[in-house]
């Protein structure tokens, strides 16, 4: 049975040049977005972090079952933690723990631009981590029952739709993925139902905070789209 409607909301009324305009503007301000490594411990405001999670609770969801959850990491205890559990992680990854590496060489060759290693210490340093829930099922209900559809795309726009708020609000972010990282279900007490995708760091940079020049590269729109 369906259910009622409301007109579609009003969009900005604008010429073909202003639109090229906001587009260009939306564009310039995204292409200075890059991945962070070194935060402080400067505060952010929590309503920052409130509102930006509400930004990307209006992503589009399969049958609008929204199928997300944000847990939110501010407290020094509970970042701590993760940091430990994350390291721990990721020295198995890297093969720091004396053992042969969980990561292939291919894989390990293509990080070594980017010069990450198993110790992650804005885990604990950057006031905010936000862990990103997928939820398998629940429905718009979360009765913990009901069937979700398109989680991974639903949850990996709504994530975008986060960074880019958080971005413009003058943040820095960071993606980070600790494989496994069954650890963050059981540290932030989130059912089994809950798949963690990642934690997105949020913060102010620090002094000395760098871009590695192997992300300064993008492909070129040629490369990334074709037209039909």
């Amino acid at each position: 049975m369906n259910g009622g409607s409301e007109p579609f909301p009003r969009l900005p009324e604008l010429t073909d040049e202003e639109r090229v305009a906001v587009a260009r503007m939306a564009f310039d301000r995204l292409k200075t977005r890059h991945s962070c490594r070194a935060f402080t411990d400067q505060p952010v405001p929590r309503e920052v972090i409130e509102l930006a999670i509400r930004a990307a609770g209006t992503a589009p969801s399969g049958a609008n079952h929204q199928p997300w959850h944000f847990a939110v990491i501010g407290t020094p205890e509970k970042k701590r933690a993760i940091r430990e559990a994350a390291e721990a992680e990721e020295r198995r990854f890297y093969g720091e723990d004396g053992d042969r590496p969980n990561a292939s060489e291919e894989w390990l060759g293509a990080l070594a631009p980017i010069g990450t290693d198993a110790s992650k210490p804005f885990l604990d340093t950057a006031p905010w981590l936000i862990a990103c829930f997928a939820q398998r099922t629940g429905g718009i209900e979360e009765d913990g029952q009901t069937q979700n559809y398109y989680v991974n795309e639903s949850v990996g726009i709504a994530c975008g739709l986060l960074i880019a708020t958080l971005h413009e609000a003058g943040l820095a972010t960071l993606t980070h993925t600790p494989s496994p990282m069954g650890f963050l279900r059981e540290i932030c007490g989130r059912p089994n139902n809950e798949k963690p995708l990642m934690i997105v760091v949020a913060g102010h940079p620090a002094a000395d905070a760098t871009v590695p020049e192997h992300a300064l590269r993008k492909k070129p729109l040629e490369q990334i789209s074709s037209w039909l």
